[in-house]
């Protein structure tokens, strides 16, 4: 394991790197701007590479997924940051540029299950496209044993995982839970446009989450413990995207004889921020 991490900035030079790397292997894709929640997931990636085995870190903010309006262009960056933050942790690091990872348009995609194009998929219409073109491709140059992404990110995660496992890649998926503040908000890079006022209220989201799955547990329905949560954070001055409760494994509706998942999209001001809290088969 290196102290610093190597920098490597094309894609030849990574994948001919990667083919030379020997033992246990691991993956950590990331837009960068890490903070604590990345390096929950980057410490778990070490873990199962083992201090003899290699593990990467991509570092790159993909256009593809993000929608018009959204915020491409103000996405925190700061490379040197997440360097320093990796020292002792990543072998490599990973950080093409978009000429890099799209040289030409982007004109082939995946089609996916209409489950993508709900929630997240919904209000982001293009988000799961653009995850997906992005991940074949740091996979096809980082054909590691494992990769590590974050339960915040819940139904990007198990595209991922049911993409890998039809497109029978190499690489298996793991799903890490989600990294927290002290009061329950969950880590992400884009806590950072709150507004302290904001970030006071920002827990809030959790907060409504786990009501309505402490509600379900106590007997409610899903859509009537789902509808109060929403209604809450309505009334504290949140817009709502959505606040669902789902199938854990396929995202499918509810059932209480299988494990679920509530999941909720909403707008703080300018920010928006998603969350999720698994509920156990009833």
């Amino acid at each position: 394991m290196r102290d610093a991490p190597l920098l490597i900035r094309r894609a030849a030079e990574m994948r001919a790197f990667w083919e030379a790397a020997g033992g246990k292997t691991a993956f950590v894709p990331t837009m960068g701007a890490l903070h604590e929640g990345h390096l929950s997931l980057v410490r778990r990636a070490r873990e199962l590479a083992g201090k003899n085995g290699t593990l990467a870190v991509s570092v790159f903010v993909n256009r593809l997924q993000f929608g018009p309006g959204e915020d491409f262009g103000e996405y925190p960056r700061g490379l040197d940051s997440d360097l320093a933050k990796l020292r002792g942790l990543a072998d490599v690091v990973f950080a093409p540029d978009e000429a890099e990872m799209y040289p030409e348009p982007q004109a082939f995609g995946i089609s996916l299950p209409p489950v993508y194009g709900e929630l997240e998929g919904k209000f982001r219409p293009g988000f799961f496209q653009g995850v997906a073109a992005a991940v074949c491709k740091l996979f096809g140059i980082i054909a590691a044993d494992v990769a590590v992404f974050g339960a915040k990110d819940f139904q990007q995660a198990r595209m991922i995982r049911a993409m890998a496992r039809q497109f029978n890649f190499r690489t298996r998926i793991e799903v890490a839970p989600t990294a927290r503040e002290p009061d329950g908000l969950a880590m992400s890079s884009r806590n950072a446009y709150l507004s302290a006022e904001e970030r006071r209220e920002a827990p809030q989201l959790h907060a409504e989450l786990s009501r309505a799955t402490a509600a379900i547990l106590a007997g409610d329905d899903f859509a009537g413990a789902c509808a109060r949560g929403a209604a809450a954070l309505r009334t504290r001055g949140w817009s709502v995207d959505y606040f669902e409760a789902r199938n854990a494994a396929d995202l499918s509706a509810p059932d209480a004889d299988a494990p679920a998942v509530i999941l909720a999209a909403a707008r703080l001001g300018k920010t928006r921020l998603i969350d999720n809290v698994e509920i156990p088969a009833l």
